[in-house]
């Protein structure tokens, strides 16, 4: 008898019986959106002005601020934030790689080669700015 083997695929193109399974770009960067925003610390994510435009208008991009490269067996990606005030950046980037690492690997198969973690902002919650004069 012929052994078979059935396992995740260790790329995001494979051969099966009735054709190829690709993963996109935007799939991808939607599992690294959705595992990042649960990092404590996380305030939101930082995107272009489109996006915030999209947002205000009902339409929730669950991809805001998130950039992927997506290959054959591997994916890079980026990943722009907004972190809550007090939190310890590096702390909140290093788990957010972490994190963002073990899910996209999980879920799809592919190898992430890197996440870059851009932090774009402070999110002072109800801390105001004192002005000067």
């Amino acid at each position: 008898m012929e052994e078979v083997n059935i396992g995740i695929p260790q790329n995001n193109k494979k051969t099966v019986p009735h054709g190829t399974v690709k993963i996109a770009d935007e799939v991808v960067k939607i599992i690294a959106g959705l595992a990042a925003s649960e990092v404590p610390g996380v305030a939101g994510m930082s995107g272009r002005i489109v996006e915030g435009i999209a947002e205000r208008l009902g339409r929730k991009n669950l991809s805001k601020g998130i950039k992927a490269e997506v290959g054959e067996k591997e994916t890079a990606i980026d990943i722009s934030i907004i972190v809550e005030y007090g939190t310890r950046i590096p702390e909140v980037a290093f788990q957010i790689q972490q994190k963002v690492k073990e899910v996209v690997q999980n879920m799809t198969g592919l190898k992430v080669k890197e996440v870059t973690i851009n932090v774009q902002g402070v999110n002072l919650g109800g801390i105001e700015e004192k002005e000067e004069v």
